[in-house]
């Protein structure tokens, strides 16, 4: 059993030992071992010019990453937490994300952001946004969402290996989390490939598609569900973009009902995109009733716990939403 912490951990040493490019930079990465302890022992092994603290300000050393990224550089760039990318979205989007495009490919920017996204708990409404939509309306950007420790490590190596400019939604809550973590999982050579979701649960009754924390909860009301006799094929999406629609759509064909669940806003949302796309597609003709979203309350995020927990998805939202679509 590894936990995401250290999952996320193990990639940065293998990919820092692997290849000579790649560093890290941002907020008490290095000599704190980092803010969530994600870099921990990390500066004493490979020192100032590789894990590299900052000062607080997001629009420079994202700056400084995009530039090194440009000139074939690996930098992975920290978010303490990605509601303080806000500062830095014009490095993100219109220096890394156009850079490619804008230069007919003779300028890649193989540069990672990362860092914590989604909800933690009681941190109110400037820190716990998801911006899982935000940046996966961006052409140009590859945006990850991982939810256990293989994922978190499998695709923090793919991002740091791929050419384009990664944005990885990590989940606070999630660091501490133990998963089981295969032996392949933990060898060096281990990725994740960008854009494939994968299937947690087989099941023929209903499709629940998440990413990140909420696929945790899709399990879990899927084992009560089992109870009482429904059978919820859960889908881990992986990958916000470019996302996995093929395994949806197949999923859909097989069960027939589709439910998303998000921690974002509804609102132009992961499941607003989902839901458009199988409409679109061929998978449509196969629903017996209407796609059903189950998304974080349509507000800023209140402060009080109470409140908190009302905003977000929870199990019994997921249920009444599954009991809802098959109409039971």
């Amino acid at each position: 059993q590894v936990t995401v912490r250290d999952a996320l951990n193990q990639a940065l040493d293998e990919e820092l030992e692997r290849d000579e490019r790649v560093f890290l930079l941002g907020e008490e990465v290095a000599q704190y071992d980092g803010a969530y302890k994600i870099s921990r022992g990390l500066w004493k092994k490979y020192g100032d010019k590789r894990v590299i603290d900052t000062p607080i300000s997001e629009m420079g050393f994202t700056g400084i990453a995009v530039g090194a990224a440009m000139v074939w550089l690996r930098p992975v760039c920290e978010f303490m937490t990605f509601n303080f990318s806000m500062q830095a979205i014009d490095q993100v989007i219109n220096s890394a994300a156009k850079t490619c495009y804008m230069s007919a490919g003779s300028i890649a920017v193989p540069v990672v952001f990362r860092g914590p996204n989604g909800a933690s708990a009681g941190v109110g409404a400037q820190h716990s946004q998801c911006f899982a939509a935000w940046y996966g309306h961006c052409p140009g950007l590859k945006v990850v969402s991982p939810w256990s420790s293989e994922d978190a490590k499998g695709l923090l190596k793919a991002s740091i290996r791929d050419d384009n400019p990664v944005v990885m939604l990590e989940n606070e809550l999630l660091y501490g989390v133990p998963f089981e973590m295969s032996e392949q999982a933990q060898s060096k050579d281990f990725v994740v490939p960008i854009g494939k979701a994968k299937i947690e649960r087989q099941g023929t009754h209903v499709t629940l598609v998440s990413h990140s924390r909420p696929v945790g909860h899709c399990l879990e009301a899927a084992a009560v569900l089992a109870k009482e006799g429904v059978e919820c094929e859960v889908i881990n999406l992986r990958t916000i973009r470019p996302m996995d629609i093929e395994m949806v759509e197949a999923s859909v064909v097989k069960t027939n009902h589709l439910v998303t669940v998000e921690g974002g806003w509804p609102q132009f949302g992961v499941g607003a995109e989902i839901c458009a796309r199988i409409m679109e597609g061929s998978a449509f003709n196969y629903l017996d009733a209407p796609a059903v979203r189950v998304t974080g309350a349509d507000v800023p995020m209140p402060y009080a716990k109470i409140l908190e927990d009302n905003c977000l998805p929870q199990v019994k939202d997921i249920i009444f939403a599954v009991k809802k679509t098959l109409n039971i």
